[in-house]
């Protein structure tokens, strides 16, 4: 099926938000994949809770304070690292596949653009380090609105801007509860489930499932 934009959440699903803590696993020490996980638990629980609150902090600040939390929870990890992972962070790698799906689906003639969490200076230092500038039309940051994601009115920075209705817009996302909120919105979704993780949100399935944006 083909739609007017292909609309991609950035991290998780074009980047690999887990890249900055593996670059530096050695020394991170033996617990780098439970350091990462909690990063980014606490990165999201952050934007969840300050949005409900109406307390808006750009999303690298609240990278930067899962960070020092995470470092605290952890506990044993040089604080000295606190610096290179935090550069790490803005040159994250793409998952393999990115780059060719969406030089293929720009052929197409769609629409080919980031709706994230991530500030603007975040995200244009992540599609310039993984060459996605050329393909990438437009980059769509909460920052605009000061809110997070699953506010409808972050999926209506696409619709608005592009003049679309909601279901001619085929968005993917690697975050269930993402794909719930631009499901409620009225977008046709695409779960990337790279963890194959279980379903929820019952009630706002995604129109499809795939383990990688390969099979898009």
């Amino acid at each position: 099926m083909s739609h007017a934009a292909y609309v991609f959440d950035a991290y998780g699903t074009l980047f690999d938000v887990h890249a900055a803590v593996r670059r530096h696993a050695g020394d991170v020490g033996p617990n780098y994949q439970i350091f990462s996980e909690i990063w980014r638990a606490k990165q999201l629980e952050y934007s969840w809770t300050r949005a409900l609150m109406g307390a808006y902090a750009d999303f690298w600040q609240l990278t930067e304070q899962a960070l020092d939390y995470t470092f605290k929870r952890i506990g044993g990890v040089d604080p000295a690292l606190r610096q290179k992972l935090l550069d790490a962070y803005w040159k994250l790698d793409c998952y393999p596949e990115v780059p060719a799906v969406l030089k293929a689906l720009k052929q197409r003639g769609a629409h080919i653009a980031i709706l994230s969490n991530g500030s603007p200076a975040m995200l244009a230092s992540a599609v310039k380090n993984a060459a996605l500038d050329t393909v990438i039309d437009d980059i769509f940051s909460v920052d605009a609105l000061k809110t997070y994601k699953t506010a409808p009115a972050v999926y209506d920075l696409v619709t608005t801007n592009y003049r679309l209705y909601p279901n001619a817009v085929s968005f993917q996302s690697s975050n269930r509860w993402d794909i719930a909120g631009a499901t409620k919105f009225g977008f046709r979704t695409v779960w990337i489930n790279r963890s194959d993780m279980p379903d929820e949100y019952f009630d706002l399935g995604p129109a499809l499932i795939l383990p990688s944006l390969e099979s898009l």
